[in-house]
């Protein structure tokens, strides 16, 4: 893993036994007012401030925020104030989603596939070293059905798969750089909250460091070696987001995150650049 290492919130702060309760009250009381609050925060269709707090004290950046790892034990301590925030997603309906601006609904729903991702893993912290370790045999992590959302009750898969990709509303294969798979392999779990008003910059941000860390990403002198994410979602770089329909003229517009040189980037627009797929490392993206 990468050496350089950035602490958020009260990470560096030490702190006595009445300082942690004090802390954890702050922000149960902080989420309470959330939950009677309304929803419309700022020039945003909804509220996501008590998750943005809990990414902000809980989420290590790693090396520039190409990578990150979770507290989760910090998470766990703070358990109220996920539970409050998710209660809040659930209470909003479909009519009142499909009202929004785009850039709200996006936001909402990759903040919601990570939130209730990370409430999965704590169904079993702290013994798992892999989210694949909470599926069965036939069945992945991903598909089961634990997510009250928009009058459902929906799998990680349906949110990723049917409510973001297979919907003709967001077409943006930046998501993929967006929504965390709680693993090592997964982009990096951004350190604050996606909202209708920061969600282009943000995704475009995400979407920066993931191509520039060299652990998932890189250019070995003879072979372009790419995450498996270009592998197993190839498609959606395809469709034509701005204007690309293969995924070299993707990748060629990020060439700078990709650090390639003037004469590689002409031979990935020529389609005469050879491409493989690293493995992905499942292991679960926890502080050690």
């Amino acid at each position: 893993m990468h050496q350089s290492v950035f602490y958020i919130g009260w990470k560096n702060t030490t702190l006595g036994v009445e300082g942690k309760l004090m802390k954890h009250w702050l922000i149960f009381l902080g989420a309470l007012f959330s939950l009677q609050s309304a929803s419309v925060s700022g020039a945003n269709a909804f509220d996501h401030s008590v998750w943005n707090t809990l990414l902000q004290q809980n989420v290590v950046l790693l090396d520039g925020g190409k990578a990150s790892q979770v507290d989760y034990q910090g998470v766990a301590d703070n358990k109220a104030s996920l539970n409050a925030y998710l209660k809040t997603l659930e209470n909003v309906s479909q009519s009142e989603f499909d009202g929004w601006p785009k850039d709200d609904q996006l936001a909402f729903l990759i903040n919601a596939y990570n939130a209730w991702t990370v409430d999965l893993i704590l169904t079993k912290w702290p013994d798992l070293s892999s989210i694949k370790d909470l599926g069965r045999f036939f069945r992945s992590p991903w598909s089961k059905a634990f997510v009250p959302l928009l009058g459902e009750m929906r799998s990680l898969d349906e949110i990723e798969h049917t409510l973001i990709r297979g919907s003709n509303r967001y077409q943006d294969p930046r998501i993929h750089f967006a929504v965390n798979c709680a693993s090592i392999g997964c982009p990096a779990l951004a350190n604050q909250a996606f909202q209708g008003d920061n969600v282009d910059r943000l995704l475009e941000t995400q979407t920066q460091l993931f191509l520039a860390d060299s652990s998932r990403n890189r250019w070995n002198g003879k072979t372009l070696e790419l995450s498996s994410i270009f592998k197993w979602y190839r498609e959606d770089f395809e469709k034509g987001w701005r204007g690309h329909h293969s995924l070299e003229a993707f990748l060629s517009d990020y060439a700078g995150a990709l650090s390639l040189n003037t004469l590689t980037v002409a031979a990935l627009d020529n389609r005469a650049l050879d491409i493989t797929f690293l493995d992905y490392d499942w292991a679960l993206n926890a502080i050690p």
